[in-house]
């Protein structure tokens, strides 16, 4: 249902989500909410604190977790802060887990598609992961506490801010860059699904991606090895077209 150019879940179970001043939770807000649904700050579920966490999910009973907290951008902070990322994204996450795992709540964990090789095209759902930052570690490391417990789902996510933050854009680089505002209209149709969900547009070069919204923008070539960071999102699509 929409209403106030906001999509209103009727979701009848009590879901919480966490890293309520996140880039992308700003963005979901606006379409998705509801009086079942509840954006969690750090002050009240501090994930460094499983006590704290554990006892606020089974007290309001919970019984969707969304679990978006931790550290992303700039991508340097995790070669710079190692302990603040293994921090954040890894033991956060495994305390996530470990609660949700005590409640018998659903976990659904925003991952990334960083934990694939980027130098292979189209990797899929059940391809082997090998990171190529220590971002990407990172979230492998948060990964495998989350595949350790059945009742849960990983979204592999390449978004982005819109418009297209940066002056420059890679030519050779070829990625699944969807925008914030277009998964978060749909997001709501993987809420019941379980397992691995890559997620992002076809694939495409980041320019020929950023100039559809920049016509400013300039091109620029990566110097790595790393230029194929795309994946295959047959899956996804075809969820969000089946889903009412």
């Amino acid at each position: 249902m929409v209403e106030n150019g906001s999509l209103m879940w009727n979701y009848k179970k009590k879901i919480a989500i966490t890293g309520d001043t996140s880039r992308f939770a700003k963005t979901l807000k606006k379409f998705f909410n509801g009086k079942n649904i509840k954006y969690l700050n750090k002050k009240e579920f501090n994930i460094l604190n499983f006590r704290q966490i554990d006892k606020y999910l089974k007290k309001k009973k919970i019984k969707v977790l969304i679990h978006m907290a931790g550290l992303s951008r700039p991508l340097v902070d995790h070669d710079v802060e190692i302990n603040k990322s293994i921090d954040l994204n890894i033991i956060g996450t495994c305390n996530v887990v470990k609660a949700c795992k005590n409640n018998n709540i659903k976990l659904i964990f925003f991952s990334t598609c960083y934990v694939y090789p980027g130098n292979k095209n189209y990797s899929s759902e059940k391809d082997s992961l090998l990171p190529f930052n220590n971002y990407g570690w990172s979230k492998l490391g948060a990964e495998s506490a989350v595949h350790m417990y059945k009742n849960s789902l990983i979204l592999r996510l390449s978004i982005t801010e819109k418009p297209f933050l940066h002056k420059y854009a890679f030519t050779n680089v070829k990625s699944n860059f969807m925008f914030h505002d277009d998964f978060a209209k749909v997001f709501h149709k993987l809420i019941n699904k379980k397992g691995i969900i890559n997620v992002g547009n076809k694939s495409t070069t980041v320019f020929d991606f950023a100039k559809k919204n920049n016509p400013n923008v300039l091109k620029k070539k990566l110097d790595s090895k790393f230029t194929k960071q795309d994946m295959d999102v047959n899956k996804f699509f075809k969820i969000i077209k089946q889903t009412s």
